[in-house]
C-alpha cells in the first residue's frame, strides 16, 4: 500500500470514528428520547440542531469521499478489513470523553482487533 493509499483509508477511518464520537456527543446533550408520531418532530428538531450531531454527519459526508479516493487504489478486502482501527479509537476515546468502562474483556479484543489489522495490512 502507497502512502497516499495508507493516509487515505486511515483520514476515512478517523473521520469514520470521530462521526461516530460526535453523534455520541450530540446525543449526550440531547438526552435520553425515544421517538413516536408525536414527538418526531420535536425531537428531530432537537437532534438537527446540535453543533456534534451535524459535525458528525459532516465528517460522514467527508469520509464518504475519502473513502472512494481510498478504494480506488487499494483492494476492498485490504481497505474494509482496515475500518476495525475505528473500533479501537472510539473505545479509548469513549473511555477518556464519556466515561465508558474499558474491562479486560474488552481490552482483549481490541487487542485482537490490532493483531487482526496487522496482519491484513501486511499481507
Amino acid at each position: 500500500m502507497t502512502p497516499i493509499a495508507f493516509a487515505l483509508v486511515l483520514t476515512g477511518v478517523l473521520l469514520n470514528a470521530a462521526a461516530q464520537l460526535l453523534l455520541k456527543a450530540g446525543t449526550n446533550a440531547v438526552g435520553h428520547f425515544d421517538f413516536s408520531l408525536h414527538n418526531i418532530i420535536p425531537i428531530g428538531l432537537k437532534i438537527a440542531a446540535q453543533p456534534p450531531i451535524i459535525g458528525g454527519l459532516a465528517c460522514y459526508a467527508v469520509s464518504v469521499v475519502v473513502w472512494i479516493m481510498a478504494l480506488s487504489r487499494v483492494p476492498v478486502s485490504i481497505a474494509y478489513p482496515m475500518l476495525s482501527i475505528g473500533y479501537v479509537v472510539n473505545a479509548l476515546l469513549a473511555h477518556y470523553w464519556f466515561g465508558e468502562v474499558l474491562v479486560m474483556q474488552k481490552m482483549l479484543g481490541i487487542g485482537f482487533i490490532v493483531i487482526g489489522v496487522i496482519l491484513v495490512a501486511n499481507s
